[in-house]
């Protein structure tokens, strides 16, 4: 999969990972391979990334909105 994170000035991250759990709205939710389409709203919190070396780490984001399509997740977040 690969993961785009940028707000409406930069980009945050760009690579391929294996897992993203995002905080949505209604609660944290993970996207793996071959995840169904989605648009989801995201809140203020941390976002896990798993990328394909099986690194984990965390980025802060605040409120945005994901989408994911094709193995493709793009991540709008405020700044």
């Amino acid at each position: 999969m690969y993961l785009k994170v940028f707000s409406p000035d930069k980009f945050i991250y760009e690579g391929n990972v294996v897992l993203v759990q995002l905080p949505g709205t209604m609660g944290s939710f993970e996207i793996l391979h071959n995840h169904a389409p989605i648009i989801a709203l995201i809140d203020k919190g941390k976002l896990k990334i798993i990328d394909e070396g099986r690194n984990k780490f965390f980025l802060e984001v605040n409120p945005g909105i994901v989408e994911v399509n094709n193995n493709m997740i793009t991540l709008l977040t405020e700044e």
